[in-house]
């Protein structure tokens, strides 16, 4: 391999190894201190590049990317405040757990700190939401640095993927010229220098350092012993909360199928839908749990945790009463899921391995209790009122988007849900179902920002159809990115509910305080969303009855290109209707139970 000059003997020799470990995608904003990883970027043909205007965006596109993909993405910006804009995405890759190699140009030691212009200080600038952050020194063309640079992209690499997987933060300092111009006093004199490794890489086209990965293997007679007890104790839940490995649905259904135990499976823990055994999942605990009572006569012995702590604020306060459960949290990661502070059993293994460890452990299985039974009396009594109540409903409420959805969305499509209401609606609304339905959303850090970037960055890696269920105030905060899907062509369905404000604080206590809720809380802003479909050239359409989102959706469904489909809410109407499906469950459970 032949370079111009040092910076991109450098930024060409790490470029190279990345591809060699495997990275196949970096997006790439533009800028003139990053243009030696830029450029080298550009010439690597086995990694594709996605160019974004916006570095805000561009991050959040690259987390997108990166959890559709379970593999390292990387991400380039030249020096400066244009680093502080990846700072939002950084922190929601590090708690959710996405690989992304946050690559940053910056000025050379002699001008930082000096008043050169676009300069802060960047180094270690994402704290420990970056888990390994490295300075790299200018570049200098020696056997020792190249074989440096080429160690520290495998590093990088393998920092990024391995668990618990996360955002790793390298810093260039290049020095002019930043351009690709020929400076052969750059090089070694002597040809037997420039023939190293260190160079060209190795000969068979592998990583310079080859990494090897292992998952946390259970330890068999640990797993025997897990198994014995919870054979003998009947009243057990198994609560699964927010990740990502496809392979746990099977592994933890088939377990909850042996212990005759209900799994409280949330959207986004992939379990709630699938072609694996569903008979022992609950997919509307979020609407029982609210009634004390029955949430206190339904006090299991023993609580198995698979993932982290699910998004409905029933389920925390289902754990809090039951502090005196046996609470097993099983978790590969670095993270401690236990806000709470309940957790009696912390395993730090593979759940899959450990389910499937503890199935073969258990022969035969429980015949299914009082205990069991109960579970499915209240369910079916929840999934009855609440299919009953909706479907009365002709306003356009935004509980019945996600049931709604159910319908409509094709095999193996990803539904990805904003924060704030949005995803606790798809938590109580969208049933249990065949259907191959990914789920998605930001919940790392559970921010409103980024939220757009984050979905399309899925839909552009993904296999399926991409469906965003978005509130308004979240889409007008990242309606740049909305510029990646006319870049680059992307298939997706945006669903914005306008509902003029923050729906989720109406909610909440402070709607009570009338004198300051709207100007602080409910802040209307008074905005529709045509002109922005317009700006970007997408697909518009307001909808204002059932029949219409229906129809847009199966519209939508079945095109090319990405469309918003806006529905107008009522945020005091929204209120009235979620308490009113409340009401019908207590009503229809307290009569199920009684008999």
């Amino acid at each position: 391999m032949r370079f111009e000059n040092r910076n991109y003997a450098f930024a060409g020799a790490f470029v190279e190894e990345l591809a060699r470990c495997g990275l196949r995608h970096v997006c790439i904003c533009p800028g003139s201190r990053s243009s030696p990883l830029a450029i080298s970027f550009a010439r690597q043909p086995a990694i594709k590049t996605w160019v974004h205007l916006d570095e805000r965006s561009a991050s959040f596109f690259a987390l997108g990317m990166a959890r559709s993909l379970g593999e390292p993405v990387a991400l380039v910006c030249s020096s400066g405040t244009a680093s502080a804009n990846f700072y939002p995405a950084i922190a929601e890759a590090r708690n959710s757990l996405a690989p992304i190699i946050v690559l940053t140009a910056d000025r050379p030691p002699e001008i930082s700190d000096w008043g050169a212009l676009q300069t802060i200080d960047q180094v270690g600038m994402y704290g420990t939401h970056a888990k390994w952050s490295v300075n790299m020194p200018p570049p200098e063309a020696t056997r020792e640095l190249m074989a440096f640079v080429r160690s520290t992209a495998c590093r990088a690499f393998t920092t990024a993927l391995e668990p618990s997987a996360g955002p790793v933060h390298v810093n260039f300092p290049f020095r002019d010229p930043l351009e690709p111009a020929v400076v052969p006093n750059d090089f070694p004199d002597t040809a037997e220098d420039m023939a190293d490794e260190a160079w060209h890489g190795r000969a068979d086209n592998g990583p310079y350092i080859r990494a090897v990965m292992s998952e946390r293997q259970p330890v068999p007679e640990n797993v025997e012993r897990l198994a014995a007890d919870l054979a003998s104790t009947e009243r057990g839940v198994i609560i699964c909360g927010p990740q990502s490995d496809p392979e746990l649905a099977a592994s933890v259904s088939a377990l909850a199928k042996r212990l005759s135990y209900p799994v409280l499976a949330e959207p986004l823990s992939q379990v709630r839908c699938g072609t694996h055994d569903r008979s022992m999942v609950v997919d509307c605990y979020d609407a029982f749990l609210r009634d004390s009572d029955l949430a206190a006569a339904l006090a299991p012995e023993v609580v198995i945790r698979f993932g982290a702590l699910p998004t409905t604020k029933t389920i925390s306060q289902y754990l809090e009463r039951h502090r005196a459960a046996r609470h097993i949290m099983v978790d590969t990661g670095q993270s401690w899921n236990d806000p709470l502070h309940v957790t009696s059993d912390m395993l730090r293994l593979d759940p899959v391995l450990l389910c499937n460890g503890m199935v073969s452990s258990i022969e035969g299985g429980r015949t299914p209790g009082p205990w069991a039974s109960r579970w499915r009396q209240v369910a079916s009594a929840t999934r009855a009122a609440m299919k009953k109540e909706i479907g009365g409903f002709q306003q356009m409420f935004e509980g019945k988007v996600f049931s709604e959805l159910a319908r409509f969305l094709p095999e193996d499509a990803t539904l990805f849900a904003g924060n704030s209401m949005p995803v606790r609606d798809m938590d109580t609304f969208f049933p249990s179902g065949a259907k191959r339905i990914r789920f998605m959303t930001n919940r790392g850090a559970s921010g409103i920002d980024g939220v757009v970037s984050t979905a399309l960055g899925a839909s552009a890696v993904g296999r399926g159809k991409l469906v965003l269920v978005i509130g308004d105030i979240s889409f007008y905060h990242d309606m740049n990115g909305l510029l990646a899907a006319k870049a680059h062509g992307l298939d997706s369905t945006i669903i914005v509910i306008n509902n003029d404000g923050g729906g989720i604080f109406s909610f909440l206590p402070q709607a009570a305080y009338e004198d300051v809720f709207e100007t602080y809380f409910g802040t209307s802003h008074g905005l529709t969303f045509r002109a922005t479909a317009e700006l970007y050239n997408l697909g518009y359409r307001k909808v204002e009855e059932w029949r219409q989102f229906q129809e847009a959706v199966a519209e939508s469904l079945n095109s090319s290109g990405t469309d918003i489909i806006e529905i107008p809410g009522d945020r005091a109407l929204n209120v009235t209707l979620h308490r009113r499906v409340w009401a019908a469950v207590a009503a229809s459970v307290q009569a199920a139970v009684s008999r």
